[in-house]
């Protein structure tokens, strides 16, 4: 039976080293981005978020080491940059994590924080949130997974902020590369309750819930030939690897991502080594 209290994907955290280096990278790649934000000081962290609707992309860089971002630190220092973890979102984070808890699993948290947000009127408010992880063991693909319960959307999703230059409105699928891509998908599919199934190209899905995007597990071979001429160096061979993103208008995403995007099928890429680890590739939707 589905989680009640957990639904599919919220949203994507590419870690990043310098986190307003990576920024300006990606708004040169055609993204509207928040104004930078500064989480709890237990959490060490901060953010510039890419809003879609439903869901959004999070860059997330260490500001001060903590043992909360401990794993992220071990994620940088492991693998550099890239898709380090992936949230659901939490209609009551408190059930949520009770829900995994009878399920064998032991949650880490619920956690409360918050960051400042510079509102598009130049008021300052807050965005809140009530957060809780499956144990950090548990991480199919090398991905980590946990949910976040909005306190105060409408500091998140600001209208303003979810208007892109190259067209991105969603996210369809987050690829995540893995030597034995069923294993990891019913790794996932046990810890969301959700049923994996099998591509043709030998890929395996796990859906996150809803009309949210859903899980791609592969191996780095399958998404080569997924996208052919896009050069995948800097993607582990277990780990995320991409975003699969609807674009509203691929004539724009092209103009709006100039040398960085490659043509590749019906897909216009953005290659990992291009936008801090992470292959971005925009569809038409």
């Amino acid at each position: 039976m589905a989680l009640k209290n957990v639904i599919g994907i919220d949203h994507a955290v590419v870690m990043v080293k310098d986190l307003d280096k990576a920024a300006e990278n990606y708004r040169q790649l055609g993204f509207t981005l928040s104004p930078r934000g500064t989480h709890s000081a237990h959490m060490g962290t901060g953010n510039y978020t890419i809003m879609f609707d439903p869901d959004y992309m999070e860059l997330l860089g260490v500001l001060v080491a903590t043992e909360h971002n401990a794993p992220a630190r071990a994620f940088v220092e492991r693998q550099g940059e890239g898709i380090e973890r992936i949230a659901f979102t939490a209609i009551d984070s408190t059930e949520g994590a009770e829900e995994i808890r009878a399920r064998g699993f032991t949650p880490v948290g619920p956690t409360d924080f918050e960051r400042p947000v510079t509102l598009p009127d130049g008021t300052v408010s807050a965005a809140k949130f009530r957060t809780f992880m499956w144990p950090t063991a548990e991480a199919p693909g090398g991905v980590r997974i946990f949910a976040c319960q909005h306190k105060t959307r409408e500091t998140v999703w600001i209208p303003e902020l979810m208007k892109h230059a190259n067209a991105a409105k969603r996210i369809s699928q987050v690829l995540i590369a893995a030597p034995e891509p069923a294993a990891e998908a019913a790794h996932l599919a046990r810890l969301i309750d959700r049923e994996p199934k099998a591509g043709a190209d030998g890929a395996v899905t796990v859906p996150s819930g809803g009309d949210r995007a859903d899980f791609v597990y592969l191996t780095l071979e399958q998404l080569g030939k997924r996208y052919r001429g896009v050069p995948l160096a800097g993607l582990s061979g277990r780990g995320g690897a991409a975003l699969v993103l609807v674009s509203g208008d691929l004539a724009a995403t092209e103009k709006a991502l100039g040398p960085a995007g490659v043509r590749s099928g019906a897909a216009i890429v953005v290659p990992p080594a291009k936008a801090n680890g992470t292959l971005i590739a925009f569809i038409a939707g």
